[in-house]
C-alpha cells in the first residue's frame, strides 16, 4: 500500500523563505512570482483578487507604474514590488491598505513623494523605499520641494491642460448669461436710484437717435450723379 504525501510549497512572503505543508495550505491566499524574469507592466486585473494576503512579484524585469488597482486588496499582508524597472509614483490610494505590514518597492525607478506617513505607512523604514532615486520624503535623503513635486510629476500638468480645453459648454453659456444678467441688473439699478445719471443716459440715447436718423436721412437724399452727354 503507498503511502500518501503531503503537498509542500515553498513561499517566499515578508521576506522570509518558508516552507509550508498540511492543512495550512487550505487557508494561504497568496502569489509568488519572485525570480522569473517576468518582462512588460504589472497586470491590473491581479488588483481584483481581493483575498489575497501576499503577492511577490520582486526581481523580475517588470516596468510601467503601480497598478493603482492594488488599492482593492482589502486582506493584503505584504506586498513585494522590490529590484524592478517600475516607474511613476507610488499610488495615494494605497494608503487604504490597513492590513498591509510588508511594504517593499526599493529599487525601481519610482519618482515622486513618498505617501502620508499615517496608519500603515508610519510603520515603514527606508528600506523600503531605497534605490530610488527620484523618490523624496521625510524618510529618505531627498527631500520634496515645489520643484521637485513639478518635475516628477509631469502628468499633473498635462492634466490641468486637458482640464483647460475641456470646457463644459452649457456650464460656461449659463454662467455668461448669468454675468451678463447680473451686470444689466445692476445698470437698471444705478438708473433708477441716481437721477444724474438717468439724464445722462437719456440725453445720449436722444443724440444717438437724433445721430442715426440725419445719417440715413443724408444717405437717402443723396442725389444720383447726372450724366452729361
Amino acid at each position: 500500500m503507498a503511502l500518501e504525501t503531503e503537498d509542500e510549497v515553498q513561499y517566499t512572503t515578508k521576506r522570509l523563505f518558508l516552507s509550508y505543508k498540511g492543512d495550512i495550505l487550505d487557508y494561504m491566499a497568496g502569489l509568488d512570482f519572485s525570480c522569473n524574469k517576468l518582462t512588460c507592466e504589472i497586470p491590473q486585473e491581479l488588483g481584483f483578487l481581493t483575498q489575497l494576503r501576499a503577492l511577490n512579484l520582486s526581481h523580475n524585469n517588470l516596468t510601467g507604474p503601480i497598478p493603482v488597482s492594488f488599492s482593492n486588496l482589502a486582506k493584503i499582508e505584504s506586498l513585494d514590488l522590490s529590484s524592478n524597472g517600475l516607474t511613476g509614483n507610488v499610488p495615494s490610494q494605497l494608503i487604504k491598505l490597513t492590513s498591509l505590514s510588508t511594504f517593499n518597492v526599493s529599487h525601481n525607478n519610482l519618482s515622486g513623494r513618498l505617501l502620508e506617513m499615517q496608519a500603515q505607512f508610519g510603520t515603514f523604514t527606508e528600506a523600503s523605499y531605497e534605490g530610488n532615486p527620484l523618490l523624496c520624503g521625510p524618510l529618505l535623503v531627498k527631500k520634496c520641494t515645489t520643484t521637485n513635486s513639478q518635475v516628477t510629476n509631469p502628468s499633473d500638468e498635462e492634466e490641468d491642460n486637458e482640464k483647460w480645453y475641456d470646457i463644459d459648454m452649457a456650464c460656461f453659456y449659463e454662467s455668461s448669461s448669468s454675468t451678463c444678467f447680473v451686470l444689466l441688473l445692476g445698470f437698471v439699478a444705478i438708473l433708477y436710484t441716481n437721477p444724474w445719471w438717468r439724464r445722462r443716459w437719456l440725453d445720449w440715447v436722444e443724440d444717438y437717435m437724433f445721430t442715426c436718423y440725419y445719417f440715413l436721412y443724408v444717405l437717402v437724399r443723396k442725389p444720383s450723379p447726372t450724366i452729361h452727354k
